[in-house]
């Protein structure tokens, strides 16, 4: 109980000292490859004892069989559910007691898994995180707690307009491929899940030949090399074969999921730019501009700040796996959701035929350029920046040369991405509520 009470005091202090020390810009990455031939890119500082993993397998839950939906994300779910000869109880107890941090999730292209531990407990750790990667118990009793709560989530999702209007957005863009539909599954998919559905979603899930693994602090390339044979070596060496593309065509004009709630939520956009498209870089600079940069972008100062009828309003590029798009959101009340639609429309059509202006741009560069080296507070989110680096397909010198790229961005370049990026034609919107003003807008199902 004393070395449990030290050991968790010891990584808390780890923690803070971590988010104390000066931000750092510029980080050394060293490419590991473990003697089991599983790569991994490293971020070594001794400054602090304790390390953190980011590991992503990827599918994710684009992989659950139609009629399966939602079972990756369950399985998910109960990795710290129990693990070997461990219940959960078991389990979270031996976690804590080396003061440990594990996390588990999934979205629609990879599995998640996080891991914090301390230098002297690190053996210890690494074994309870082996145990729930590779020998899960899937307890029935645990499984039909978890089952609960993820009913509970898609019951409460039902309920909101936010959530109603994405998944209507994501059927009119994606058809019948994986991404159509929840990855949290639907309460009849949930409730069907057998317990060998889970086992089949871990085996197809889990697997070696799709992992990514980042990794920052108190740890030297030939000692994660082999902790990664230890931790993965025992997984299957190939995962369930990932789903194909899907272009995306959207039809343009609006939709509207009729809810009963005071205020409307608009989801919008169309096709965007895959993450390796040459044009991604400037189109995210842009789109910074036009709704990505907070209370000085186009929308919100057009929307929110000139005429009132939002809190919120913003845009993002959304590069998935195997589709891409540009996507925004804004909620309004139902009686002025029309004229909100109505002023987005036009930003879209003025920044698709003229672009942005020269001091728009250099305003973005500096908030841009300036806000990098806050994202390298400590271990953990450098940790994840080395994954997310790996999933896009970076350079390793992208963190040295990523403010570079951002001052060199042109003007003229912005223009010609607006123009071929925004898409006045194909903006579609779909608005769950019950506005006004919008009597050409199509009904569509929840």
């Amino acid at each position: 109980m004393i070395r449990r009470s030290l050991s968790r005091l010891a990584l808390a202090c780890a923690l803070t000292l971590a988010a104390a020390l000066p931000l750092r810009a510029q980080v050394e990455i060293q490419q590991v490859t473990s003697p089991g031939g599983i790569d991994a890119w490293l971020v070594e500082d001794r400054n602090i004892p304790f390390t953190a993993l980011e590991i992503r397998f990827r599918g994710g839950a684009s992989l659950d069989a139609p009629e399966k939906r939602g079972a990756v994300r369950l399985m998910t779910g109960l990795l710290e559910e129990g693990a070997g000869e461990m219940d959960a109880q078991g389990f979270a107890r031996a976690v804590e007691g080396v003061a440990a941090d594990f996390s588990y999730s999934a979205g629609d292209d990879t599995v998640s898994v996080s891991a914090r531990f301390l230098t002297e407990t690190r053996d210890e750790a690494v074994d309870l995180l082996r145990a729930s990667l590779v020998a899960p118990r899937f307890d029935p009793q645990a499984i039909e707690r978890v089952r609960a709560q993820a009913l509970s989530a898609i019951r409460s999702d039902q309920q909101d307009p936010g959530v109603l209007a994405s998944r209507a957005f994501d059927r009119l863009a994606f058809g019948d491929h994986p991404y159509a539909t929840p990855a949290d599954g639907t309460l009849e998919s949930v409730q069907a899940l057998t317990r060998e559905d889970l086992v089949a979603a871990h085996d197809a899930a889990l697997a070696r030949d799709r992992v990514v693994v980042g990794a920052a602090g108190d740890i030297s390339a030939e000692e994660l090399g082999r902790l990664l044979d230890d931790l993965l070596g025992d997984l299957p060496a190939e995962g369930a074969p990932l789903p194909g593309d899907v272009a995306v065509e959207m039809p343009g004009g609006t939709r509207v999921v009729e809810f009963d709630t005071p205020q409307s939520v608009a989801v919008f956009g169309h096709a965007g730019l895959a993450r390796d498209d040459p044009d991604f870089f400037p189109a995210y600079v842009l789109n910074h501009i036009v709704g990505g940069g907070g209370f000085e972008s186009r929308l919100m100062q057009e929307v929110r700040e000139k005429r009132g009828l939002t809190y919120g309003v913003y845009s993002f590029l959304a590069p998935k796996d195997h589709a891409a798009l540009h996507l925004g959101r804004v909620a309004s009340s139902n009686d002025r959701i029309a004229e909100a639609i109505s002023v987005i429309r036009d930003i879209w059509r003025d920044v698709a035929a003229g672009g942005v202006t020269e001091e728009e741009l250099a305003d973005a560069k500096t908030y841009l350029t300036g806000a990098y080296p806050l994202r390298f507070d400590g271990n953990g989110p450098i940790a994840n920046i080395l994954v997310a680096m790996q999933l896009d397909g970076l350079p390793m010198d992208y963190v040295e040369t990523r403010n570079d790229r951002v001052r060199a961005i042109t003007l003229e370049e912005i223009d010609r991405v607006a123009a071929e990026l925004f898409d006045p034609e194909r903006l579609t919107f779909v608005v769950a509520g019950q506005p006004e003003g919008l009597e050409d807008a199509a009904a569509v199902s929840q």
